[in-house]
Order: C-alpha cells, then sequence, then structure tokens
C-alpha cells in the first residue's frame, strides 16, 4: 500500500516480490514502468469512525480554522500565522484550532486570548475527526493521512508541504488534490504572512472558489463509502 504520490524507499525495495500494490494515482514518481502492471487504484482511505459519521458540525456563526503544524513543522506555523489571524479578526469573526509545540501551549493560547479570538491550542490529539467536522478550512502540511480526512470531510485546505520531506512526496501529495481542485498549495519558501493575508481574506471576502473546492471534494469522493471500499480491496486481493 502507497498512500502518497512518491513510491516510499521500502516499497520500492518490496515491490519486485508483491503481487499487487494499493495506490491513489498510477503516476507516482520514482515509480519503475516495468511494475506499473502491478498498481490497483482505490480511493484514498481513512479511518473507520470517518465513514460512520462524517457530519457536519460547523455553524455559521463563526469561521473555524485548523492549523495543523505536525510535530516537525509547527514553529513556523507559529511564526507567520499570528498576526495575520490578528489582522483578519477585525473584519472577521474567526475561531482558531491551532496545533502547537508543547512548549509553547501556554504562550499561543494566551495571545489569542488576549486579542478576544476564541482558540483551542493542542500539542497532539489522538484523534482529529472531531476538529475536523468543526473546521471550514485547513491551514496543513500535506501528509497523505491528513489530506485523505480533509477531503474526505470536505474541508478545504491549504497546503504548506514540509520541504525536508523523503523525495518531497508531501509536495508531490498536495499537487495531486490541487489538480483535483480540492486545495491551495504554497511552497514553504514562499510562505509569508502577506501571502497566507491575500489567500485567507479572498477566501473570505469571495466564497466562490471556496465553495469550488468542497463541491470538487464531494464529487471526488462520490463513490467512497466503507462498503465501497471494502468490496473493492477484497476484490482487488481475489482476483488472479
Amino acid at each position: 500500500f502507497e498512500p502518497n504520490m512518491v513510491l516510499g524507499r521500502s516499497n520500492k525495495l518490496f515491490l519486485r516480490f508483491s503481487d499487487k500494490i494499493l495506490c491513489y494515482s498510477e503516476n507516482l514518481k520514482n515509480f519503475p514502468n516495468k511494475f506499473k502492471r502491478k498498481i490497483k487504484i482505490i480511493e484514498p482511505l481513512v479511518r473507520k469512525d470517518f465513514y460512520k459519521n462524517p457530519a457536519n458540525k460547523r455553524n455559521n456563526k463563526t469561521f473555524n480554522l485548523l492549523i495543523l503544524g505536525g510535530s516537525q513543522g509547527a514553529s513556523i506555523f507559529d511564526k507567520n500565522i499570528k498576526d495575520t489571524i490578528i489582522e483578519i479578526s477585525k473584519n472577521y469573526q474567526l475561531k482558531i484550532f491551532q496545533q502547537t509545540n508543547f512548549e509553547n501551549l501556554e504562550e499561543l493560547k494566551n495571545f489569542y486570548s488576549n486579542k478576544n479570538i476564541p482558540n483551542h491550542i493542542f500539542d497532539y490529539k489522538k484523534n482529529l475527526y472531531d476538529l475536523i467536522i468543526d473546521s471550514d478550512l485547513c491551514l496543513t502540511r500535506a501528509g497523505a493521512s491528513s489530506l485523505s480526512e480533509l477531503v474526505f470531510l470536505k474541508v478545504p485546505f491549504i497546503a504548506i508541504p514540509l520541504p525536508s520531506a523523503k523525495d518531497n512526496h508531501q509536495h508531490e501529495n498536495a499537487i495531486f488534490y490541487e489538480k483535483k481542485g480540492c486545495c491551495w498549495v504554497i511552497d514553504q519558501k514562499d510562505f509569508n504572512k502577506e501571502k497566507l493575508s491575500k489567500i485567507l481574506n479572498d477566501i473570505l471576502d469571495n466564497k466562490n472558489e471556496y465553495l469550488r473546492k468542497k463541491n470538487n471534494m464531494e464529487k471526488f469522493n462520490y463513490q467512497n463509502s466503507w462498503n465501497n471500499i471494502n468490496e473493492k480491496i477484497i476484490k482487488i486481493i481475489n482476483e488472479n
């Protein structure tokens, strides 16, 4: 199973011994042409609880922004986001869910609270499901699982891929969904307060592009149900 848009090094090592490899696309980077016949396409996988109840908990009183920096990259998000949030909160009612390093928890929480911006600041959360379904937009790295979950729950996102990720796989993951019309992508070298502020203001001022991305996610997921994905995987395993 390869959930990324770049063939992982372990999968590449064992590919010659495998009969099939489950992927989300036929166009994986670094995939040997001689083994392309082994690719079997499935819909992006999420955990079972996502299939059970993909309910929409969002309300219209606030615009809820989820910020997922990840364990390796939260600091750059902390640095470039705070001032932008403050500026935008002057015109829009925001609520912030933000992942940060443990050392920054109290400082970031106090920063938003002192500015009267509702917030939930955390360093680790075993199940992000509740926060995702309560979010309108996500600012995130581009790990395969995170992006699959956001798309499945129809939460448009701004992806800032981690540039140090092996074989630049996070960039390729983000581009895959950008081509599907589900997200915006910013290279980390271009990620600054001005760039972020422009995108967020464009989204909040004119919801047309935002709603198009939600609609594209709906189309992308129309066959992605618990029963369908199980039947498809079982069929792939059993076929000769």
